[in-house]
């Protein structure tokens, strides 16, 4: 079945394997992150085959998938918890990231379960979740009082919202947060940070990383970077060829929004191959398909179809034909989970 995600485990575990070991010269403990790949256990085992401390996810269904598939190992709750998922929090997960007082509160008073350790989340410029830093002093020592030793760390999270980079300076705020109230965890990085390591930057106290993008893709789409010592390819999508005409490069009539509410732009090239793939806005972010041949520029996708130009391609091409791709971390999330993309799994 096409579209068709194949994910190499070898490839996968050698990324894992040599960014944890990166990790742990500089006393760093890692959280593989699965939430890209829908929560797999073949891809959660190969991380913690490659030493990873704990398995990350953000949402609570993967986290209970890879429970009732036998991996038992530490497990981390990335997104802040809803309310509504306070019990199951307090049943299946080891850590757990926060950012409310009442949260915290709600928590703590849950009898039984695993009685999670928590990680308190301080906000240092990137605008998603935390306490904003000028007042994280008193909030985190009201928390203190209800949780005890449930509260374990102070953890931020940068590059994701705001877009703003992991530096010596941010990164230090976390771990003065921390020392503050002798909490032994400083959960400060992500794939963007690993960069501070590579150069030697990173402020010292910083102990755990959250690591995902750059196991699965060995990309850091923050700093528009491959990641040092990892490969690109452990996972491609193949799509069919269901159309291979010539035609103009620029649509005749006037021009309006298209089907997401875009308006299209056009430069005339003249007449051009137009291959038309079985795959989608549905099944992929568009913008996100790097092709693994030359010749071959992806233009723009529908829901359904996925539009390139393969004038520039020397190798004869037919309908029926499989043309394949790597991915950028959003084109990989919408494959992993869309049900309409076929998955596969190579050692």
């Amino acid at each position: 079945m096409y579209p068709r995600l194949e994910i190499n485990l070898s490839k996968i575990y050698g990324n894992a394997r040599y960014l944890q070991q990166l990790c742990q010269k500089s006393g760093i403990e890692v959280a593989g992150v699965t939430k890209v790949v829908c929560g797999n256990p073949l891809i959660a085992r190969e991380m913690i085959h490659a030493g990873m401390q704990m398995i990350a996810d953000s949402r609570i269904q993967n986290i209970v998938h890879l429970l009732e598939n036998g991996i038992d190992h530490p497990m981390m709750l990335l997104r802040i918890p809803m309310g509504s998922e306070l019990e199951d929090v307090n049943r299946y997960l080891d850590y757990v990231l926060v950012s409310e007082e009442s949260t915290v509160k709600e928590i703590i008073q849950l009898p039984g379960g695993k009685q999670p350790k928590l990680i308190y989340m301080v906000d240092v410029g990137d605008l998603r979740e935390g306490v904003w830093m000028d007042t994280a002093t008193d909030e985190i020592m009201r928390v203190m009082k209800v949780a005890n030793d449930r509260l374990v760390g102070v953890g931020i999270n940068l590059g994701c919202f705001g877009g703003v980079l992991p530096d010596s300076v941010n990164m230090k705020k976390a771990v003065e947060v921390a020392n503050r109230f002798a909490l032994p965890i400083v959960s400060a990085g992500n794939t963007a940070a690993l960069k501070l390591i590579e150069d030697g930057t990173l402020p010292e106290g910083v102990n755990h990383f959250r690591l995902g993008e750059s196991i699965i893709l060995g990309t850091d789409v923050t700093r528009n970077r491959t990641v040092p010592g990892t490969t690109q390819d452990a996972c491609m999508i193949g799509a069919q060829v269901v159309e291979l005409k010539e035609k103009p490069s620029v649509p005749i009539g006037t021009i309006g929004q298209d089907a997401f509410g875009r308006v299209p732009t056009f430069e005339d090239r003249g007449t051009r191959i137009r291959v038309i793939l079985a795959m989608g806005e549905q099944d992929i972010s568009p913008g996100g398909l790097v092709p693994i041949e030359d010749g071959i520029e992806v233009l723009h996708a529908s829901s359904d179809h996925t539009l390139l130009d393969c004038t520039e391609y020397t190798k004869k091409l037919n309908v029926g034909d499989i043309l394949w791709f790597r991915m950028s971390y959003g084109a990989l999330l919408r494959a992993m989970t869309s049900p309409y993309v076929s998955k596969g799994f190579v050692v």
